[in-house]
């Protein structure tokens, strides 16, 4: 069984958005997308270090080339 991740994401705040969108929201979204978060910072904290740095910056963030 997977560890399960710290929640990072406001469940209040996404369900609302979700809302505004007219959608509903599952009993396991949120988990989904507090992973592809905690994916994103370990991405964003790999990307900094191979630059030689310890600190994140936005940039890091960017999934563009």
């Amino acid at each position: 069984m997977a560890k399960k991740l710290e929640m990072l994401v406001v469940s209040s705040k996404v369900k609302s958005l979700l809302k505004k969108a007219k959608c509903n929201t599952a009993g396991d979204a949120l988990d989904g997308l507090n992973g592809v978060v905690h994916w994103y910072i370990g991405e964003a904290a790999a990307r900094a270090k191979a630059n030689g740095r310890k600190t994140v910056r936005k940039h890091d963030f960017c999934a563009c080339a």
